[in-house]
């Protein structure tokens, strides 16, 4: 179920069979549908993705102001992308680490935080579209998928850097990305938003919560061994302002990132 999402290219086939799967996975495990049994898979290395956009480096994505019609809507493009890019993280870390022995739990979370990033692409690519746009209209970031690379001989290092680095950023600017469409009172977008950044939450907290399963059963330090992940395929520093209050809630304590935000 996870490769064929993963090998599906195009964006709203890719989310609507990425949803299709997790209602299949919650009706099994509620007792509703035949037991769905966990195997191994080999899902490749990069996901297949539709034409457009144009993935470009970081430097190279044009910059826009969000303060003008354009700049919202690169704004709606860019978390679109982000989102797309999460579902495929998602349905990735299940199946390339199948042959890491893990509670049913930990498919019960993936599977759960996929399901909600395909429903926030959708929320992004219908805002997109009320705004005369639409998710492939604009260039995008290429380097989205370079952490899933990076770690995909290291299920730690994954955990580490995706959800409890990558996604916890997300909790730090999603507040002022909101505020920038509140001013433009455009409602949908504001709506979109604070669902995403609400649900968001717990996509880091299942992070923190399987890395610190897995320093438990290998008896390491969560902090020093996170510490040390991120400073090796982590590609910079950590950059605050962080939002620290919804750290806490989803289980990242301030001393695990704040010595991130300097060269080691």
């Amino acid at each position: 179920m996870a490769v064929e999402v993963l090998t599906t290219a195009d964006a709203r086939a890719k989310t609507a069979l990425s949803r299709r799967h997790a209602a299949t996975w919650r009706a099994a495990r509620a007792g509703d549908a035949p037991t769905i049994e966990v195997g191994t898979a080999t899902p490749p290395m990069r996901p297949a993705r539709p034409d457009a956009p144009e993935l470009l480096h970081p430097r190279d994505v044009p910059r826009r102001k969000p303060g003008t019609p354009e700049g919202r809507i690169a704004l709606l493009h860019a978390v679109a992308h982000i989102e797309l890019n999460a579902v495929d993280l998602h349905w990735d870390i299940i199946a390339r680490f199948s042959g890491t022995r893990l509670p049913l739990g930990f498919c019960d979370d993936w599977v759960k935080a996929a399901d909600e990033e395909s429903k926030h692409f959708n929320l992004m690519a219908d805002c997109l579209e009320a705004a005369g746009s639409h998710y492939g209209a604009l260039p995008a970031h290429a380097g989205m998928w370079r952490a899933a690379e990076d770690t995909a001989e290291d299920m730690m290092a994954r955990l580490a850097v995706v959800p409890m680095v990558l996604e916890a950023r997300g909790l730090d600017v999603t507040p002022g990305m909101i505020e920038v469409f509140r001013r433009a009172k455009a409602s949908d977008a504001v709506t979109a938003l604070e669902t995403i950044y609400a649900e968001e939450v717990a996509h880091v907290a299942y992070g923190s919560k399987w890395f610190h399963f897995l320093c438990g059963r290998h008896d390491l330090d969560p902090k020093e061994v996170f510490h040390a992940l991120v400073r090796k395929h982590f590609h910079g520093n950590l950059r605050p302002p962080f939002n620290e209050e919804k750290r806490a809630e989803a289980g990242i304590p301030p001393d695990f990132y704040w010595p991130l935000t300097e060269d080691a």
